[in-house]
This record gives C-alpha cells, sequence and structure tokens, in this order.
C-alpha cells in the first residue's frame, strides 16, 4: 500500500557562468516549506554555456528531484533569476532558441498547476548559489560534483544534508507514513507525526495515515510561534489574557529578533496572525518588519483568562486558591478562581483555527500566540486528553508547526524549536 505524498516542496535552483559564455554549472535544492531543512542537493558542471542556460538547467534539476520525492507535491520554485521566474510564469516571451527546449523540458516535469515561481534577492538564494559554484570548481579541477563532497547547506546556515532524490524520498515518505525506514544514504528530513484531527464538536473522525486520501493538494501549514519573554515569565507566573497585559522584556525583545531572523533566513511563511495581546503583537511586529508581510490580529489567538490568579506563581496560588487549583489541575471545565477554563480556551482555539485554515488554505501561516493556544493546537491535531497540556514544554520564543488538510486530518510537523536562540 502506498505511502502518504508529500504535499509541498520549495525548490531554488541557480546557475552560473564564469564568462558568459564560459565554465557553467548550476545548482538546486529542494527544501521542507516548513522547517526549512534541505532535503536533497543537486549540482553539475555543464561545460561551456551563458547564465541564463545555466540557470534554466538548474530549473530542471531541481524540478526533477522534487518530483522524485513526491510527483503529486505542489511545488514552490524560488529563484533570484527574473528572467526565469518570468518567462516560466508565463509573462514574458521566451526569444532565446538555447533557452526554448530548456523551458519546455522544465515546463514537463510537473503539471503546470502545480508549480508556482517567485523571484527572491540574491541573497536568499545562497545554497544554490554555493551549489552552482561547487560544481564550477569541482569542473575547473576535471571533476564532477558529488554530494559528499558539498558544504553549501552549511554555508548557506541550514543543516547538512548529503543524499540523493531516492533515499531523499524513503526517509520523507516514511516520516510522513508513521512508518521506519532505511534510506540508501543519510539524508535530513524534518520528522512529520501524523494522526487524526480531533475536535469537541465533531461527529465522526476522518481516516488517517494511508486510508486518507491520495491527493488533498497543499495543507494550510501553521507555523506556532510563542511570544518572547516578559518580566512574569523567568518567575513563572501566571499571565493570561485577564492580566496586565505586560510588554516584551529586554530579553523579549532579543529573542524576537532572532527568531525573525531565523524565519526570514527559511523564507517559508507568507503571512502573519496575531494573538492580540501586546506580548504576542511585538513578537509578529519583529517578523513582519524582517519578512514585508502585514500583521492580522485574531482574537481568538489569546491567552487563558487565568482571572483572580493572574501575576501569581503556581505556589501562590497553591496558598490562596488550594482547592479551586485541584479542580483546575483535575478537570479541563474547571477554571481558575474567576477565569476561563481550558475546555472553553479549546472551543475558542478550535473556532480560530477553522476559520484560519479555511482563509489559509495552501499557504504556511506564522500564528504569533501563548502557551495555551498552542499546546491546544498541537492536543487536538494528535487528538490527546486534555491532561497532555501539562505534559508539554514550550518556551519563550519557540516554534511548533502543524499541518492541516482539506479532510480535516493534521501532522504535526515540530514542537518547542527553540535552536534559533542558541
Amino acid at each position: 500500500m502506498p505511502a502518504a505524498e508529500l504535499r509541498e516542496l520549495i525548490v531554488e535552483a541557480d546557475g552560473g557562468s564564469r564568462g558568459n559564455p564560459g565554465p557553467a554549472g548550476y545548482g538546486a535544492v529542494v527544501l521542507d516549506p516548513v522547517s526549512g531543512e534541505p532535503l536533497v542537493e543537486t549540482a553539475e558542471y555543464i561545460g561551456v554555456a551563458t547564465n541564463n542556460v545555466a540557470e534554466y538547467r538548474g530549473l530542471v534539476a531541481g524540478l526533477k528531484a522534487a518530483r522524485e520525492l513526491a510527483p503529486d507535491a505542489k511545488i514552490r520554485v524560488r529563484m533570484d533569476s527574473k528572467l526565469v521566474v518570468e518567462q516560466m510564469s508565463g509573462r514574458w516571451k521566451i526569444k532565446h532558441p538555447d533557452m526554448k527546449p530548456l523551458a519546455a523540458e522544465a515546463a514537463r516535469v510537473f503539471p503546470a498547476s502545480q508549480v508556482t515561481y517567485e523571484w527572491i534577492p540574491r541573497e536568499k538564494n545562497k545554497h544554490a548559489d554555493r551549489l552552482a559554484n561547487e560544481a564550477m570548481d569541482a569542473g575547473k579541477r576535471g571533476k564532477q560534483w558529488q554530494p559528499s563532497a558539498s558544504v553549501a547547506a552549511l554555508d548557506a546556515g541550514a543543516a547538512r544534508v548529503v543524499g540523493d532524490a531516492t533515499a531523499g524520498a524513503a526517509k520523507a515518505r516514511a516520516a510522513l507514513a508513521g512508518v521506519s525506514a532505511v534510506p540508501a544514504q543519510p539524508t535530513s528530513v524534518s520528522a512529520v507525526a501524523t494522526a487524526a484531527a480531533a475536535e469537541a464538536a465533531a461527529h465522526s473522525t476522518p481516516p488517517v495515515g494511508w486510508a486518507a486520501s491520495a491527493d488533498l493538494g497543499a495543507p494550510a501549514t501553521f507555523v506556532l510561534l510563542r511570544h518572547g519573554e516578559t518580566a512574569l515569565t523567568p518567575e513563572k507566573r501566571f499571565s493570561g489574557s485577564g492580566g496586565s497585559d505586560p510588554e516584551l522584556s529586554a530579553v523579549g525583545l532579543r529573542q524576537a529578533e532572532a527568531v525573525a531572523s531565523a524565519l526570514a533566513a527559511r523564507g517559508t511563511i507568507q503571512d502573519i496572525v496575531s494573538s492580540p495581546l501586546q506580548r504576542c503583537r511585538q513578537t509578529a511586529a519583529a517578523v513582519a518588519a524582517r519578512l514585508g508581510l502585514d500583521v492580522r490580529v485574531e482574537d481568538g489567538l489569546r491567552e487563558t483568562d487565568f482571572g483572580a490568579w493572574e501575576g501569581l506563581t503556581f505556589a501562590e496560588v497553591r496558598e490562596r486558591y488550594p482547592d479551586d487549583l485541584d479542580a483546575w489541575l483535575s478537570s479541563a471545565k474547571s477554571a481558575p478562581t474567576g477565569g476561563e477554563s481550558f475546555a472553553a480556551t479549546a472551543r475558542r482555539v478550535a473556532a480560530a483555527r477553522d476559520e484560519l485554515t479555511a482563509r489559509y488554505a495552501g499557504r504556511t501561516v506564522l500564528l504569533v500566540t501563548h502557551v495555551t493556544p498552542i499546546k491546544t493546537l498541537i492536543r487536538l491535531a494528535l487528538g490527546a486528553p486534555p491532561e497532555s497540556l501539562f505534559r508539554m514544554e514550550l518556551s519563550a520564543a519557540s516554534l511548533s508547526a502543524v499541518a492541516y488538510y482539506k479532510d480535516g486530518n493534521a501532522s504535526v510537523r515540530l514542537l518547542n524549536d527553540t535552536s534559533h536562540l542558541r
């Protein structure tokens, strides 16, 4: 029985010529759209050619590598060649005789409906550019580029990857299907935990894993960012939507800038949505400034209202409200004194999730929110019980991710990633 396919992939490609025409090479990398991890690299020295021919050769190679990974995936091609992007998008005519057959070959790799093209600045295409230069360097030595010798991913600030498309496909598909596999060569791919989406209002559970529909299109992918630290965070004080609405501390502002830099380097975020609380709006603003995006505010993403517990530590709540605390710890339906229960929060968050998945179908969206909403989205995606909220760790300015498919299934792709803060 076939394993589930990847739903979306990013292809970054480049080519260069030392002389134009002159000794030329191309490079391409296929990326996971959520984590930004390289799934496969490819590069080749192609002899004497022009820059544009090398760029088209890189595009073709990148598309073919993506097809080996997931022939049914939606492909987002990102290149710093305005010519190739505009010509492949159909806005500019292809007049050069050397490029017409290459453009036609690129167009045949995937159906046109599966591929979109995006121009990016050269500094954001460093990985593919480095691969192209590695290929040209190898050609100068009378050799061809080899994956085992690549340092492009390290120079681009990404995880090191060595492997071919077949090996990458084996691991990626195994991860999506929730089964183990041994690739032909070592590769790196983000782990994906596929499970049923669980909702309080749902009347039936959609089929999961291999029982799910074969082609559901690109998911709505939510990258979940917890806001940076406030003065209350290191003291572990209850800080919800019913308190003082604290701003980010100096540490929190630095964390916001760090995560903004990391997300800008990955280049996968297409939209930003934030909780209305100040600490989230400040964090979202830092990211939006780096990405050149607007921020949409969604009230459903606000933190739980902790009522009389706002600003208190756990020990202080235990001393002042022992009976209410015991009830709260034992049942999601019990609320903090004068506040909101986790069950009520879950209904609010689920409603926001449904509205946002419909609005952003097929897009990768950054949701800047709080501990309880993020844990709730993870819990519902996994179909885990309410008590699982107490068994997850979410650090300030951490990243998590969930993908939502059209049939109601969800896939948890990342949890509490703080690598950008180290």
